[in-house]
């Protein structure tokens, strides 16, 4: 019998983790779990609104009230649910992008969207990524990755995706936004973006996304062996 286990990867924006999880879940026949899909689908929902997001009570409450479902397609690719309409496309809009940080940084809202995400990796093995599964979310979780690179590289890959979008945005632009989501995600009193301490730090700064994937499966492999 495959004992249960759970993958945690987390790491800054940019970083490939996404992509990475997705193939490593869909490799190992695991569930992904996108926690940040999750803060950004409660990001629109504020922003349609036009809540104060220096509001943590008008947050938390709408965090508490939303819901927010990940499911999976043919083509192993998670759709994102927010009160039954399809964000996923939505939530990767350059205006949610801008405001996740400031959304995901109060502890109120935080509790809501943990405890959610733990009662999702309760009975599965799951891979899940975000910028704290390993230190809060899942600090259980048997194999943890912290997987960066360089706010130039990862500016790079954000400025090909918003292309291939439509969106034409300036490379210097995406490098100082990066820079301030990094600011922002390690500075937070409540779960700041750190390495859990026992993470495998990997920078994919020159690496591609299968061959990241390739080495974290060795791992898993060896562990489940």
């Amino acid at each position: 019998m495959v004992p249960k286990i759970s993958i945690a990867i987390d790491g800054p924006a940019g970083a490939g983790k996404s992509t990475v999880a997705r193939e490593l879940a869909r490799r190992l026949g695991f569930l992904y779990i996108d926690t940040g899909a999750m803060y950004r689908a409660l990001t629109l929902k504020a922003l349609r609104r036009g809540l104060n997001l220096d509001d943590e009570d008008s947050l938390k409450a709408l965090a508490g009230e939303s819901c927010i479902e990940l499911t999976t397609d043919p083509e192993h690719l998670t759709r994102v649910f927010l009160d039954g309409e399809d964000v996923t496309q939505a939530i990767r809009e350059p205006e949610v992008s801008r405001h996740v940080s400031l959304v995901a940084r109060f502890p109120g809202v935080r509790e809501v969207m943990v405890r959610r995400q733990r009662e999702m990796a309760r009975c599965k093995n799951v891979v899940m990524d975000g910028r704290d599964v390993g230190t809060v979310v899942l600090p259980d979780a048997e194999v943890k990755i912290f997987l960066t690179a360089s706010p130039e590289a990862r500016a790079r890959r954000r400025q090909r995706d918003l292309l291939a979008q439509g969106h034409n945005i300036q490379l210097d632009l995406l490098i100082r936004e990066i820079r301030e989501r990094d600011r922002l995600d390690s500075s937070r009193p409540v779960a700041p973006l750190v390495p859990a301490p026992d993470a495998w730090i990997i920078d994919s700064s020159h690496l591609n996304a299968e061959q990241v994937v390739e080495m974290i499966v060795a791992r898993v492999l060896g562990r489940l062996s």
